[in-house]
């Protein structure tokens, strides 16, 4: 709890759901050893998982409470999934790679989460958009506001993501949210890394 003191992180829920779901338990058996660090780490798939710093700097930013309905984009190893669901009502978490969804699916059900669903899905395709969300988590990086996803925000939600900067060259996390008039404003938070474009299509995995 210190540690993420130390990187800005206030949120005392927050902070307790950190101290209450590990790292190390949804990290690939490999990496336990060294999950406990703030560093990127590979999880399969061609896909890494962001240091926890980041990942609870995203998670503060949408701003959470227990009556929010979440949609995350990006399982990933079920981490944020796992700390969201100790901040939210109820989270739908997809994930484009299948052998990821299913090991994400096995340490959320092994630690005990009973309000979040995991689907081996494309966050980029209605199909797998089931009414509003107050809140939309994007673990990837994302070019100006995504219709798509925008749309799916209830009247006072959130979206944040990632969002590359200065010619590419550093990420930053974004907040999205609509003002009084409907009109989604924009705001830079914390630095973001090791985040790649968002993607279209399913995978199975290697």
């Amino acid at each position: 709890m210190l540690r993420m003191r130390a990187r800005g992180i206030q949120d005392l829920a927050l902070l307790r759901a950190l101290e209450r779901a590990p790292r190390s338990l949804f990290m690939p058996q490999r990496y336990q050893d060294i999950a406990a660090r703030d560093i990127v780490l590979p999880i399969g798939c061609g896909q890494t998982a962001p240091p926890p710093s980041v990942v609870a700097a995203m998670i503060e930013a949408l701003g959470l409470n227990r009556a929010h309905s979440v949609f995350e984009i990006g399982t990933g190893t079920g981490y944020a999934t796992a700390l969201l669901s100790q901040l939210a009502g109820k989270v739908l978490s997809v994930e484009r790679c299948q052998s990821l969804a299913l090991e994400a699916s096995t340490r959320l059900e092994a630690f005990g989460v009973v309000n979040a669903q995991v689907a081996w899905a494309d966050g980029l395709s209605p199909s797998v958009h089931v009414g509003r969300f107050d809140r939309i988590l994007v673990h990837a990086l994302i070019e100006g506001p995504p219709d798509g996803f925008l749309e799916l925000l209830s009247a006072d939600g959130v979206l944040v993501a990632a969002a590359a900067q200065a010619g590419g060259r550093e990420q930053r996390i974004v907040r999205l949210s609509r003002d009084s008039e409907g009109q989604f404003l924009a705001n830079d938070h914390d630095p973001a890394r090791s985040f790649t474009r968002l993607v279209e299509g399913l995978t199975r995995g290697l």
